[in-house]
């Protein structure tokens, strides 16, 4: 049995979702470094809200990031086995670098809610959107994205599962694209309620701050594999990670490959730790052969707990 954990990114956060921890000291302490980093009860805007500040990128992004790393925390207090690899989805692979040993606490927080800023900056607000397309195949999804474009710019951002991809670009193009690509024969195109078209070429000008901003950040060679989003590759050379990071704002998610990646690493297990269960559903989706499951409660991470030690 050869354990992966898988961290979510922007979208899985809601008011309340950690509530099952409320009184778990390694959540509740990785928290309180959160507030001491960044001068901001990130706690307090979980619990109560509002949740257009949950939702608003520059919080959601440290937020989920806290998150994802303080319930990987209380895995490994109530003897968790370590990951023998890991990866995030989009944001999330921020959370795994913290995991891995390659980025501190104490810069990855300040280091995401720039990159938050830097794509909301990038596009103005209302010109970019992203719609997720059901039922249709990569293939089909970029030919009615290139049909669509007409001079502007729609793209496949995310490939989260099979016949289950993101796009992204100028409004416009994507409710076309989204039009389209019913005619094609999906079974759902849905607008994503989110302030930039993330992934996107047009996230071209936060790539560069993000690159230039990531050249005073200390990096450090991961203590277990990382797969990246951008290259679904594991790196071991700081810069070279660096710039995985980089170009991964402007660039697609390609998450079916990350998960078929870690299959063929060995993993037999990934685990979604933190808020939400979207990655642990798709997981099974990409791949029938590995057991997906979530660690985004208290109920859930006893569970897991319990099933890897009667399995050892």
């Amino acid at each position: 049995m050869k354990l992966a954990l898988v961290f979510p990114g922007q979208g899985s956060q809601s008011v309340g979702m950690l509530q099952s921890f409320a009184e778990s000291k390694p959540v509740r302490d990785a928290f309180a470094e959160a507030a001491d980093i960044l001068q901001q009860d990130l706690w307090k805007l979980v619990a109560d809200g509002p949740a257009e500040d949950l939702n608003s990128t520059v919080n959601t992004q440290p937020l989920m990031l806290i998150a994802g790393y303080a319930v990987y925390r209380a895995w490994r207090e109530a003897g968790g086995d370590q990951p023998a690899i890991v990866a995030g989805h989009s944001l999330g692979e921020y959370t795994a670098l913290v995991v891995a040993g390659v980025i501190s606490l104490r810069d990855a927080l300040p280091l995401v809610r720039f990159r938050a800023q830097a794509m909301q900056d990038a596009v103005p607000l209302g010109t970019g959107a992203m719609a997720a397309i059901l039922g249709l195949d990569d293939d089909a999804v970029r030919a009615a994205c290139a049909e669509a474009a007409q001079s502007e710019i729609v793209e496949a951002v995310n490939f989260n599962a099979p016949s289950q991809v993101v796009i992204a670009g100028h409004k416009s193009a994507v409710e076309r694209a989204a039009a389209l690509a019913k005619t094609k024969g999906a079974k759902r195109a849905v607008m994503l309620p989110v302030s930039a078209p993330f992934h996107a070429s047009l996230l071209k000008p936060a790539a560069a701050r993000l690159e230039q901003y990531l050249v005073n950040v200390t990096f450090n060679s991961p203590q277990m594999p990382v797969v990246n989003n951008v290259d679904v590759a594991t790196v071991i050379d700081p810069q070279q990670i660096k710039n995985a990071l980089a170009r991964q704002a402007c660039n697609p998610v390609r998450w079916v490959e990350v998960i078929q990646h870690m299959g063929r690493a060995g993993a037999t297990h990934v685990g979604e730790c933190g808020p939400g269960k979207v990655l642990a559903g798709m997981t099974r989706r990409i791949d029938g052969a590995l057991q997906g499951f979530a660690i985004a409660d208290a109920a859930s991470l006893a569970q897991a707990v319990q099933t890897f030690r009667q399995a050892a």
